[in-house]
């Protein structure tokens, strides 16, 4: 087994063993094992880990993990909502999703260079958090990232986050860039 899979094992049995755990770690003095805990409890693999079809169903890829919506599954164009009270639609993947906003995916939160958080800072990661845009000054992070609760991180919590999010395994995947809704699309071209 390669020391790639052998870390990743590694993370996923301690990131398992927290979310058991009734006690989170201490968020001083230990910033991995707390990023790797609110990582988990977070729930950031539900979105930004692609799923992948097994024949248990889907589950997430954890080769891909947190490496955001896959650059190879191109989506066409956004899918009207059934009659009701829908909000969104979601792709296979649950990386991409559709609604009053446009279609939106979810970022590459590997440390890869290029794709993903390599050239951030935990000041970088802090801001977007806190003002929910790119980089705290870029376009708006859109739904369904719950920014409006993770704001209420610590800074600690934050930092820790980062700590987490820099030790895991870089996975190269360039994340689509978001679409507006297809109104603004079709005045846009008027």
């Amino acid at each position: 087994m390669s020391s790639l899979k052998m870390l990743l094992r590694i993370a996923l049995v301690v990131a398992a063993s927290f979310a058991r755990s009734a006690e989170p770690p201490a968020s001083a003095g230990e910033p991995l094992a707390r990023g790797t805990y609110l990582v988990t409890v977070a729930g950031c693999n539900d979105c930004h880990t692609p799923m992948k079809m097994t024949p248990e169903g889907p589950k997430p890829d954890m080769d891909r993990m947190l490496s955001g919506h896959p650059e190879t599954l191109v989506m066409t164009a956004a899918p009207t909502l059934p009659p009701g009270p829908w909000l969104m639609t979601a792709a296979v993947t649950n990386t991409a999703f559709a609604g009053p906003w446009g279609v939106s995916f979810t970022a590459n939160l590997t440390p890869d260079r290029e794709t993903g958080l390599g050239k951030w800072t935990v000041r970088n990661f802090s801001e977007t958090i806190r003002t929910g845009r790119h980089l705290g000054r870029g376009r708006e992070i859109l739904p369904p990232m719950p920014i409006p609760m993770y704001k209420n991180f610590t800074d600690a919590d934050l930092a820790a986050i980062f700590t987490y999010l820099q030790s895991i395994p870089a996975v190269k995947n360039r994340v689509p860039d978001p679409r507006p809704p297809a109104a603004a699309l079709a005045s846009a071209g008027s």
